[in-house]
């Protein structure tokens, strides 16, 4: 066989196991956030993916301003995002939306930045303000009304927030304003997400805290959550977002994603956040342990 003939079909070879081979044709990038919602969402994605025959790379421990911008440049494929976060921070839609329809619009705005939202979840991971139960029946606090007239009537309050929430469009400043109320300079302790929760149980300095409503955590610390009863928060739906031309490229991906979209809500969601930050079990075998549950793996 001539040199050139046996070039060509040593190339022809390469080309047909780079045709059929998973592990090199369908490669992607499963991102996620720095909190344990955000790790869960990002390794159970990775682990569906890869029993699915996809070479799969695990980005996460992102801010969400970081991660979407990484995703936009095309360094990222898919992550979960919440409707709320992309409609304020994204999108700059300050109307307050009903679920569905947050969920349609923000479809649509983003799907013109060549970014897809799947089948949404059942999870709604709301932001909420959190007080010790025996420290809201002692003063008398249920909403979130109900702390801003203590507040103006010069009553002390020390909040502990996340960085986040703390500079974000639809985070403290505009709560605060949507309720006529200020912590006051001084008042707002920031802090990692994730010591949050600990150091409201724990800290008697501490009064309220801001936290994610699907955290194990608020039910297991007996947290109250102020009822936000001016509507301030809007949904927080949870569903991943691809790529366009990774979506055109393995349309599959939406098949896979949706049945684990199906099979998650506030119940399932608290239920493995709870098995990690309490119970001690790693992202990887509560990610696993749920999948294979639900009859995804």
């Amino acid at each position: 066989m001539y040199p050139v003939q046996l070039r060509a079909l040593v190339a022809g070879v390469v080309l047909a196991l780079v045709a059929y081979s998973p592990a090199i044709a369908q490669s992607i990038v499963v991102g996620g956030k720095g909190f344990t919602e955000q790790l869960l969402m990002a390794e159970m994605t990775s682990q569906l993916l890869r029993a699915k025959g996809f070479e799969v790379t695990s980005r996460v421990g992102f801010a969400t301003t970081g991660i979407r911008r990484e995703q936009e440049i095309g360094l990222v494929d898919i992550y979960w995002e919440y409707t709320g976060t992309s409609l304020a921070m994204f999108n700059m839609v300050a109307e307050r939306l009903e679920s569905h329809h947050a969920y349609a619009r923000v479809k649509e705005l983003d799907a013109k930045k060549g970014l897809i939202w799947l089948s949404p979840s059942k999870v709604n991971n709301t932001y909420a303000l959190a007080m010790r139960q025996a420290d809201a029946a002692a003063r008398g606090i249920a909403s979130i009304s109900d702390l801003a007239a203590k507040v103006r009537r010069g009553e002390r309050f020390r909040l502990a927030s996340n960085l986040e929430f703390y500079l974000r469009s639809d985070g403290l400043t505009p709560l605060q304003q949507t309720y006529g109320f200020d912590f006051g300079p001084g008042n707002v302790v920031r802090m990692e997400t994730g010591a949050i929760y600990g150091a409201l149980r724990d800290s008697a300095d501490l009064d309220v805290a801001l936290v994610f409503s699907t955290d194990g955590r608020v039910a297991a610390f007996g947290f109250h959550l102020l009822r936000d009863d001016r509507g301030f928060f809007p949904g927080y739906i949870l569903a991943p977002v691809v790529r366009r031309r990774m979506l055109e490229r393995h349309p599959e991906i939406a098949t896979h994603l949706s049945a684990l979209s199906a099979k998650l809500d506030n119940a399932a969601i608290a239920r493995l956040n709870a098995k990690v930050d309490l119970q001690k079990m790693t992202v990887e075998e509560a990610a696993s342990m749920f999948l294979k549950e639900s009859g995804l793996l």
